[in-house]
């Protein structure tokens, strides 16, 4: 373990200054990643929780106690069939009610994909840092070079360039994390909105079949 720990140092300390700020990316897209797979993790228990306790209500057709609960609860799901239920009150028609739940799930969606973007840009990031930390030593390197000794030339170039490729592969180690990081919590969040706009839909079916709302067409577009 001692040994692991000080190849890790040394790497770092090789590797010159552009280490460092490879290894504050890192650290904030892991935490980031963390904060983020929390948060959707306790979404998805809320929203699913949710709409477990509010199905017993729906079967019942009652409006005001469905209301009731939505005001109560802050799940995105309650959210978005409360926003159904208030367009309810002013019309029965079903593409109005859809409409206003697609109103809903944009108003909740910032919430949830908060943060996750900044995921693929520091995976970038590291990259070009990594980049820019071999380029900026390879040409330290060639300068020491020109002014070193004949004798000693090779060797200080290979251990320069040595050096000068820790950057990139520090960068590559900090970036291909984030990438997947960003593409799982990516696939987390898409998750949980489908699981909410399927909610959603179950309680128009219900609805409908209640005939609490018409499943026509707008009053406005049957006219025309």
């Amino acid at each position: 373990m001692g040994d692991i720990y000080s190849m890790l140092v040394n790497f770092l300390k090789e590797g010159g200054l552009f280490m460092y700020p490879i290894a504050v990316v890192l650290v904030l897209g892991a935490a980031i990643t963390l904060e983020r797979w929390f948060f959707l993790k306790r979404e998805k228990i809320r929203n699913q929780k949710a709409f477990d306790d509010f199905l017993p209500l729906l079967r019942t057709n009652d409006h005001e106690k469905m209301a009731l609960f939505t005001r109560d609860n802050t799940a995105a799901v309650s959210r978005i069939i409360g926003c159904a239920l208030d367009m309810m009150k002013v019309t029965k028609q079903r593409a109005d009610i859809e409409q206003a739940m697609n109103e809903g799930v944009m108003e909740v969606l910032p919430l949830l994909e908060q943060r996750t973007s900044y995921l693929a840009m520091l995976a970038n990031v590291a990259t070009l840092l990594g980049l820019l930390g071999t380029i900026i030593g390879l040409i330290a390197a060639f300068a020491a070079v020109a002014n070193a000794d004949p004798a000693d030339k090779s060797a200080l170039l290979s251990q320069s360039i040595s050096v000068a490729m820790n950057t990139t592969a520090f960068g590559l180690i900090a970036a291909i994390p984030l990438l997947i990081a960003n593409s799982l919590i990516t696939n987390k969040t898409n998750a949980i909105i489908s699981s909410i706009e399927m909610a959603g839909l179950k309680f128009l079916n219900v609805m409908t079949l209640n005939r609490a709302i018409e499943a026509g067409m707008p009053k406005a577009k049957q006219a025309s």
